[in-house]
């Protein structure tokens, strides 16, 4: 399994842990949206079994066992778009996005 967390996307799970007890931030998929499924960011506070984790930058992401497959190859980024600052992945796997961007197929 392969996976890269930017600089950015480290910076930000370091600043989000950050005093709470936490490893890392978690990666899951979720069924949403017209296209399927959606990406969820949540504390990681334990690794369970099947889950992959990904140590870069001083920085821990851990990804859920359901989304191991999905994300294979991809590779997370934290953007700022004006106002807007999120985690985006980038994804070989999706084979198509919904119009408004919350939901893809692989």
């Amino acid at each position: 399994m392969s996976f890269n967390l930017t600089e950015s996307a480290a910076a930000q799970i370091r600043r989000v842990v950050s005093g709470k007890g936490a490893i890392g931030v978690r990666l899951g998929i979720k069924e949403v949206g017209c296209s399927g499924l959606g990406y969820t960011y949540d504390i990681a506070t334990a690794v369970e079994e099947g889950d992959v984790v990904v140590e870069a930058h001083e920085a821990c992401l851990v990804i859920a066992r359901d989304a191991v497959k999905i994300v294979d190859g991809a590779e997370l980024d934290f953007v700022s778009e004006g106002f807007k600052q999120i985690f985006t992945v980038r994804n070989p796997n999706v084979k198509a996005t919904c119009g408004c961007g919350e939901s893809f197929t692989v």
